[in-house]
């Protein structure tokens, strides 16, 4: 398969601008998923840190779907004619609060589009920025990396991880349920069938099981810090996804103040295997 890297690289600097009015149902249901007893989210109160995952969901129609159920390429994020595509990692920082009730914009924008031939073949990696605005302020500034594969090649040996710290000040252990998967899904209309349908994960993608969402992790190592440290305000948050996490086993999510006002954040899985990893910026109120 040829990548016309000229071609996929005229959709740089693209960009498109979504409103979203942040109603509280969504805050409130994803609550109710991770089993958190928070105070009913109302008009007013900010949104917690990656909760605007939520929100300025782009909607297309079910037949403009992919066979994997994203939605088909070529319109705001470049026609990458490679098949699987994964969220790499984030880079985010807050400036401000963003607050259920309001109506919020986020401008989108391609910043990269990078083509590179990994161990398993082709791979391209796409960075959008993502701006959240209230008005004329600023309140979040994300850099987001997608990556996009090849098939997967059933002969070929899957890369060996590398293991997580076996250190760490707390922990939470977390059963990957269908249920979990599902309401994930269905809060930020993602179709992607690796979440929901198992014979397409394991038939067609080679997968042993449902893959868990990458923003699914991020966000239950941030809901660790908010369990562990709920007077800790967090301004800054690096992610990056390492080995796919899967519903066959548990796996358990860990952090690990440091003295310079950050927290290292990981997840491992049940074999060992490191997951992904994180740093965030945190500042107390």
């Amino acid at each position: 398969m040829t990548i016309d890297l000229r071609y996929l690289s005229e959709w740089v600097g693209r960009s498109q601008t979504i409103a979203d009015c942040i109603t509280p149902f969504a805050s409130n249901a994803l609550t109710a998923t991770l089993n958190r007893d928070d105070p009913a989210y109302v008009d007013q109160t900010p949104l917690p840190p990656l909760w605007h995952w939520l929100h300025f969901l782009p909607i297309h129609k079910l037949e403009d779907a992919g066979y994997d159920g994203h939605a088909a390429l070529g319109e705001f994020l470049p026609p990458v004619p490679l098949p699987r595509r994964m969220w790499a990692g984030s880079r985010l920082s807050w400036m401000a609060p963003m607050r259920i009730g309001r109506t919020l914009l986020k401008v989108s924008t391609i910043v990269s589009v990078d083509h590179k031939k990994g161990r398993s073949g082709d791979l391209v990696f796409v960075t959008v920025r993502h701006q959240v605005f209230d008005g004329d302020v600023q309140g979040i500034e994300e850099e987001h990396d997608i990556v996009y594969r090849a098939p997967a090649d059933p002969s070929e040996p899957v890369p060996v991880p590398p293991q997580a710290p076996d250190s760490g000040v707390f922990s939470r252990v977390i059963s990957p349920d269908p249920v979990l998967l599902f309401r994930y899904s269905a809060l930020t209309f993602n179709g992607h069938r690796i979440h929901y349908d198992q014979p397409f994960c394991t038939t067609t993608e080679g997968y042993p099981g449902l893959v868990v969402h990458g923003p699914l992790l991020a966000t239950l190592m941030l809901d660790l810090l908010r369990r562990e440290m709920p007077q800790a305000r967090v301004t800054a948050f690096d992610f990056r996804a390492v080995s796919p996490v899967f519903d066959t086993h548990d796996f358990s999510v860990h952090g690990q103040p440091n003295n310079d006002g950050t927290v290292e954040l990981w997840i491992c899985r049940h074999d060992g295997a490191l997951a992904m990893t994180a740093t965030a910026t945190i500042e107390d109120t």
